[in-house]
């Protein structure tokens, strides 16, 4: 009996590592390309927000910061429900009626306005009506080897994800843009390039750990709200990494259970500058640092990979 009950639960594991397939040249996952023309299809509206990054970039941080914009600080609002019911993540599909189940596009058409959608899209892949409803973005890049080893590890931690093999070997996949959504370079790029046509805060996570209150700041004003000195230190206080990383509603351990080991890596990690040097070698950083030039050099985009 406790044989089979192993067996099964190496089969689930096996099972939850996903296919993964393209969308217009991007990888996503099988599931997501089953639904892309939904996607494509969303009907955004006028007031909806929406946050957009590369995977592991600063998304949920992001996330939280706005919803304590929204919720004027108040903290037990914003602890209503997990981030990831909050602000629905829009091409996200796992199929089926378990509890692990989840359609953010589901979850986003059934949310009254106004909302926050999360993506991590490049931006040639984002639904047409968010451009055609002139929606606000907020966007935000990581250095690209800090967001690399983050993405690692969460790939080590999170099942419904490639097994990354080892750093070396998942670098080489960052490289080339074969991992889920695709070219980081890109990513970045692209949506570098739409911030001066479209209603979009381009921001920066270095920013954002140098100088907490001076990035929010320019999320209250891009949002057009107004809050008093008081109220802005109560939300830099609270979405700080110390307190995200120790609250269930935003460090993701009430969720997914069974698909995110915190034990292999927490979801919450280390949300630092610089803890890429724990783990290139000089040659890899060598061999990094030439192909980002070259990649990264038609392009007025810099990015600090220390503070």
């Amino acid at each position: 009996m406790a044989q089979d009950k192993m067996k099964n639960l190496s089969l689930e594991d096996d099972m939850l590592r996903p296919e993964i397939g393209e969308v217009q040249g991007i990888p996503v996952t099988k599931p997501i390309c089953t639904i892309w023309d939904q996607v494509w299809n969303f009907k955004a509206r006028p007031d909806d927000l929406l946050i957009a990054t590369y995977a592991k970039a600063g998304t949920t941080w992001t996330q939280e910061i706005v919803d304590m914009i929204q919720q004027n600080g108040d903290v037990e609002k914003c602890r209503r429900a997990s981030t990831y019911k909050r602000h629905p993540f829009l091409e996200w599909y796992i199929p089926g009626s378990s509890h692990l189940a989840y359609s953010g596009l589901k979850l986003a058409e059934a949310m009254p306005s106004p909302r926050t959608i999360k993506t991590h899209l490049p931006v040639q892949l984002v639904p047409p009506s968010f451009w055609q409803q002139n929606c606000k973005i907020i966007y935000v890049a990581r250095n690209a080897k800090d967001n690399l080893v983050s993405y690692y590890h969460f790939h080590r931690m999170n099942k419904v994800l490639p097994d990354p093999g080892s750093i070396e070997e998942f670098t080489e996949k960052f490289m080339s843009g074969e991992v889920l959504w695709g070219s980081w370079y890109d990513h970045v790029k692209g949506w570098w390039k739409a911030k001066d046509k479209h209603r979009i805060l381009y921001l920066f996570y270095e920013d954002m750990k140098e100088n907490p209150k001076r990035e929010i700041q320019k999320i209250l004003k891009f949002l057009e709200k107004d809050l008093d000195d008081q109220v802005l230190n109560k939300i830099v206080y609270n979405t700080s990494f110390e307190i995200m990383k120790d609250n269930p509603m935003t460090n993701y351990t009430r969720d997914f259970e069974g698909i995110m080991d915190h034990s292999v890596s927490p979801f919450m990690r280390k949300g630092s500058v610089g803890d890429w040097k724990n783990y290139f070698t000089v040659a890899l950083n060598k061999k990094f640092d030439e192909d980002y030039r070259k990649k990264m050099a038609d392009t007025s985009l810099v990015f600090r990979t220390e503070l």
